[in-house]
């Protein structure tokens, strides 16, 4: 019983010698300037969209891109025939047989006149034209090979080459189908990616390139805008966004972003100072120096300097203080 009385005495004493209770911190309720932002629909666009053409028409045999595929600048995606050049092609392999073997005989004749001219049993006028002759055939060849030279080109044009490095947005033909010359084969889309948004032209003047944008996606992002383009088009200014590490997966994606449209004030509380009760929310304030809760009504939550601070929209006037931190 002894021992118990001079615990408690002990414990009264070390009580007596223990500071005060730490005081409630609070600050004066004063306007922020927060920044209005409007929501707004904007797509995934490719820099460049240019489509891969036919530049021969014929029969598409080998068709070797589909939608989604990933394409190098120059990579073959796919190959047209048209078999009348392989006639025409044979037609002048024949030719040039056939001027070889005149051209053969122009030479033997002119050798042969060479050696009559020598004995002075043939004209100087019958050997000119024994050379001529060998001329003619000679040049015919040429033309004839740079015919064929002609026709081998068009034959290699019928591989349809990537015009760009990127990403096979559109594919509408199918392999076996007859094309056209200037005819579509797929629909490359690459230079890089950004969002292309559109907003009504009454906000037109409430920002400008450079402004930073939010991307609400699965994680927080930013974007900055690069270009507002000055034609206005149905009542929307057109701007596009970029976007580092922008998912380039599904072309014409619709992402939500927000515009900053303005600035205006506000009464700002941190977030810790919010106290929810059977879903109302409070605030405490001192009131003639001692804290009372107050009930108000939130808005929107804001980062200021990296706090997270949330828009008080009544319950609350300028210049009462907010007890922050009470027990």
């Amino acid at each position: 019983m002894r021992t118990t009385l001079a615990a408690l005495t002990t414990a009264l004493g070390l009580a007596a010698l223990l500071p005060p209770a730490v005081q409630a911190e609070s600050f004066t309720l004063e306007p922020s300037a927060v920044t209005d932002w409007k929501a707004v629909y904007a797509r995934i666009e490719a820099r460049d969209r240019i489509p891969a053409r036919a530049r021969l028409g014929g029969t598409l045999v080998e068709l070797n891109v589909t939608e989604g595929d990933l394409v190098e600048a120059g990579q073959p995606l796919a190959r047209i025939v048209d078999e009348k050049l392989e006639f025409q092609m044979n037609a002048l392999d024949a030719q040039l047989q056939a001027l070889e073997s005149q051209l053969a005989n122009a030479k033997s004749e002119l050798s042969r006149g060479e050696e009559l001219l020598e004995r002075g049993v043939t004209t100087a006028q019958r050997l000119d034209g024994l050379r001529t002759q060998v001329e003619v055939f000679t040049n015919q060849i040429e033309a004839t090979k740079a015919e064929r030279r002609v026709i081998e080109q068009q034959v290699a044009e019928g591989t349809v080459l990537a015009p760009l490095s990127g990403r096979a947005l559109d594919v509408p033909v199918a392999a076996g189908s007859v094309v056209a010359p200037g005819e579509a084969i797929a629909v490359i889309g690459g230079g890089g990616f950004f969002l292309r948004l559109a907003v009504p032209e009454r906000h037109a003047g409430t920002f400008q390139e450079g402004d930073t944008i939010q991307i609400e996606t699965s994680g927080s992002a930013e974007g900055r805008l690069a270009r507002v383009y000055p034609q206005i088009e149905n009542g929307r200014v057109i701007a596009d966004v970029e976007v580092e590490g922008l998912d380039d997966a599904f072309v014409d994606a619709r992402v939500l972003v927000r515009l900053p449209i303005g600035e205006r004030s506000a009464l700002l509380v941190p977030h810790e100072a919010v106290e929810t009760v059977s879903g109302i929310d409070f605030v405490t304030v001192e009131h003639g120096g001692e804290p009372v809760r107050r009930a108000v009504v939130l808005g929107g939550h804001h980062v200021i300097d990296g706090e997270d601070m949330v828009e008080v929209v009544t319950g609350l006037e300028a210049g009462e203080k907010v007890v922050t931190d009470h027990e």
